[in-house]
């Protein structure tokens, strides 16, 4: 029997929780899968929502860690985040792609597409297979309508890093992480 590996510590520093999602299980009402790719952020980022201080559109992130912050973007797309570090601070992650593993025809019917690399493969992708909107905005994720599982304690993951995607500030910073030569990336790392 496998065991988990530890709890995630969303209490931590943003990039090191985002190392940590990679290889989590994530369901949303028993939709989803595997989390390959994710982009950390943090206050003093310039390209983070936080930079700016708190505002009412990123409000959740400066609350307490382990809770959604789903917001759209480009006023098209909804994009999941995760809050962490300490209530008050402003990071976050974001999932920009899973490995689908369960409801894979829920997601193939919300997406209005059946090729399976391509239902979440980029963080808006995410959103609609998973069915996540502005509802789930500020829920905490650690209970229903979502569930994290943490990577099993025996999987062995090469995780790789390189630069964020689709931001015009701090583009250089290697927060991005993702399972390395998964085919379900939203893009390959360099």
């Amino acid at each position: 029997m496998d065991t988990a590996a530890p709890a995630i510590d969303f209490n931590a520093p943003s990039f090191e929780v985002a190392q940590s999602l990679i290889g989590a299980t994530l369901l949303v009402n028993g939709v989803g899968g595997r989390i390959v790719e994710v982009e950390a952020y943090d206050h003093e980022d310039p390209a983070s929502h936080t930079f700016g201080g708190p505002t009412r559109r990123n409000q959740v992130m400066f609350g307490p860690p382990c809770h959604a912050y789903v917001y759209r973007s480009y006023g098209i797309h909804w994009c999941l985040n995760f809050v962490c570090r300490p209530h008050g601070h402003g990071a976050g992650v974001l999932i920009r792609a899973i490995e689908p593993l369960a409801e894979l025809k829920i997601m193939r019917t919300r997406r209005g597409l059946a090729n399976e690399r391509l239902l979440c493969s980029g963080p808006g992708r995410v959103c609609q297979a998973l069915g996540i909107t502005g509802e789930h905005n500020g829920l905490p994720i650690d209970s229903l309508p979502f569930q994290l599982l943490p990577r099993p304690a025996s999987q062995q993951l090469q995780v790789v890093a390189g630069p964020r995607i689709g931001i015009s500030k701090a583009k250089d910073v290697p927060w991005r992480f993702g399972l390395e030569r998964s085919p379900y990336l939203s893009r390959p790392f360099r």
